[in-house]
């Protein structure tokens, strides 16, 4: 299909640029059968679900990728943390901007005397580097900042705001593997949670280690020349299991965020599907309409940029068309979209 297939104009000041408390946000209900559109708050997400549904979340903690130090010359450079590339912790896959002031060779300095040598710039731009020490997660939560999207407009350099490292973070997040958040998630208080489960809604996590690649803008005219980098997943045996009765039992499954999305639909494509027991394996699967959904029955999401594999994948679900008649309708109705913007439900 045409990528400008899943373009659409949204104003500037659409775009969220505070978190708001948890849970406060509008909720756009989207009947992915009829298009039939309800606006509600996201506190009354429980009354939404059914007894008997399962609601897979995404567990990742956000890792604080973002460090800022200054080169020879005493200019600013950010680098990205990517993944480490040994069990030391010393040696790391990162982005760097500007670029031209982290080539091989060069070395970076940050304010705690932390330094970092880059060793290797790839093709693609990615650099390998090697700290002087080990950044392990104690020192990460001293030097590093919040990645937080660029959209969300933050002074380079700036120290983190409170309020966005405790935003950009779900209550329920566990391991801190991911560069990006799993926006829908962090819509839900615990208090919303105990309501869902008191109506009979069954709550499973799995892990999906969210990179770059998710949001990497689409550069290609066609999505079938768009290819997604591989992300983790660890799909434990409990949601394995619970995923398999739902189903079974003609149960809905409904995914809170893309994450989840892809991660179900990925494993119910493996050999292994059927088997027992966590499952670890990576995924490059990219959903664009047409798609045949194999598990999910619903999904819960925010607002996805024009363009991107997200909004593609959220079309697969809802149809194109009655999906971008819904972000009109979102435009026309004062919604805040991305990140820390509202939330939809499609079901």
């Amino acid at each position: 299909m045409r990528v400008a297939l899943f373009d659409y104009h949204l104003p500037a000041d659409r775009i969220a640029q505070q978190a708001r408390p948890r849970g406060s946000s509008r909720l756009l209900a989207l009947d992915r059968i009829t298009g039939a559109i309800s606006h509600r708050r996201f506190t009354e997400i429980p009354e939404l679900l059914r007894p008997g549904d399962l609601l897979v979340r995404n567990d990742v903690r956000v890792r604080p990728a973002r460090l800022y130090g200054r080169d020879a010359e005493g200019r600013l450079v950010e680098i990205f943390l990517l993944r480490k590339l040994d069990e030391g912790r010393r040696r790391w896959l990162t982005l760097a901007k500007p670029g031209r002031r982290a080539k091989a060779g060069r070395t970076v300095r940050f304010e705690t005397d932390l330094s970092a040598d880059v060793l290797e710039v790839n093709d693609d731009g990615a650099r390998t580097v090697l700290f002087d020490r080990p950044l392990d997660d104690a020192s990460l939560a001293r030097v590093g900042h919040t990645p937080l999207p660029p959209y969300i407009r933050r002074e380079a350099g700036a120290p983190d705001r409170p309020e966005d490292r405790a935003a950009y973070q779900t209550v329920f997040a566990r391991e801190p593997l991911a560069v990006a958040a799993p926006t829908a998630g962090l819509h839900f208080t615990d208090e919303i949670l105990d309501r869902i489960r008191a109506r009979g809604v069954e709550i499973a996590d799995l892990t999906l280690a969210v990179g770059p690649g998710t949001f990497k803008p689409v550069t290609v005219e066609e999505t079938g020349e768009h290819v997604l980098p591989p992300e983790d997943v660890f799909l434990p045996a409990a949601t394995r299991a619970s995923v398999a009765r739902a189903k079974a039992a003609g149960r809905r499954v409904l995914a809170v965020g893309t994450t989840v999305a892809r991660s179900l639909e990925a494993a119910a494509r493996r050999p292994d599907a059927e088997g027992e027991g966590d499952l670890t394996f990576a995924t490059d699967l990219f959903i664009t309409p047409g798609f045949e959904f194999l598990v999910l029955d619903g999904l819960l999401t925010n607002f996805h940029l024009p363009r991107s594999t997200l909004l593609m994948l959220v079309c697969a679900l809802a149809g194109r068309d009655r999906l971008l008649a819904a972000y009109e309708e979102a435009i026309r109705e004062g919604y805040l979209f991305y990140s820390f913007g509202d939330a939809m439900l499609i079901a």
